[in-house]
């Protein structure tokens, strides 16, 4: 009856030491990928570089759009319309090559002796999905930092960029955990690349992250309200403004957070394929 009565409690017990363990790994591989970055600083600054063009030349290119008739800002800044158009493009660009990390411990024998260890399946894609995130982070703080020295302001203050901050770690994860698994799956960076880019471009074109599209063709609005880059997009936009609308920031906050947890989930399951295989 004794032995009985402390299963649940030995249950208990083994379910928050693997979470412990759980969160260790993950740690430990956040930090191995950060190291790696650090030690090169000419890509790290490569990330912040592309934002930083993609702010300013955008941003001179289309100012006079906000004159059209229809459009959402009517006579205010195409700056204060863009920047969270620009901080989801870096997100998205940026995560879509989480894979080729992946396919480079492939080739170097390096994923074998992973999956070989004690380390958990799930320990090596939050690992990197928190790298992602960590970076998104960075890169967005540095362009809502160029949007300020400009000039651009934002009424939302810091709750609408603490919302634009979690909207783009998010839309990251989600193609981060895309990614990782397109590399499990293909083991080849050439496929890896040449399948993001035909998902990407995509994805910013039918949003509105550079353009308002109520000015777009019909279809393209239809196709954006199932889009998850619009989804970030509008809820960053709506949560900087002055006359912020709830009703249109956290339904697709939750959207994005069902849809990372549903990819990072999926991606996870990709490491027994890859298994299979080898």
């Amino acid at each position: 009856m004794s032995a009985i009565a402390h299963a649940p409690a030995r249950s208990a017990a083994r379910q928050v030491s693997g979470h412990g363990r759980l969160a260790q790994h993950s740690a430990y591989l956040t930090a191995r990928s950060l190291r790696t970055l650090w030690r090169q600083p000419a890509y790290a600054a490569a990330t912040l570089f592309q934002p930083v063009i993609w702010l300013l030349l955008f941003g001179q290119l289309f100012r006079s759009v906000v004159h059209i008739p229809g459009f959402s800002l009517g006579s205010g800044s195409y700056l204060e319309f863009i920047t969270p158009g620009v901080i989801v493009m870096t997100a998205l660009f940026s995560s879509t090559w989480a894979g080729t990390v992946y396919v480079e411990d492939m080739n170097r024998g390096v994923m074998d002796r992973l999956l070989a260890s004690p380390v958990r399946r799930g320990a090596m894609m939050a690992g990197t999905l928190a790298y992602q995130g960590i970076t998104t982070v960075l890169q967005t703080l540095v362009v809502f930092g160029l949007a300020l020295l400009t000039g651009t302001r934002f009424p939302g203050g810091a709750v609408g960029i603490g919302v634009t901050v979690l909207a783009a770690v998010l839309i990251a994860v989600i193609l981060a955990s895309l990614s990782n698994a397109l590399a499990l799956l293909l083991r080849q960076q050439e496929a890896l690349i040449g399948i993001s880019q035909f998902i990407v471009l995509p994805l910013v074109f039918l949003s509105s992250a550079i353009m308002d599209t109520r000015l777009s063709p019909a279809w393209v609005q239809h196709v954006a309200r199932y889009n998850p880059v619009d989804w970030a997009v509008v809820a960053s936009r709506q949560a900087l403004s002055a006359g912020t609308q709830w009703g249109a920031v956290w339904p697709r906050l939750g959207f994005l957070m069902a849809l990372a947890l549903t990819m990072a989930w999926l991606a996870t399951r990709a490491f027994g394929s890859y298994q299979r295989s080898i």
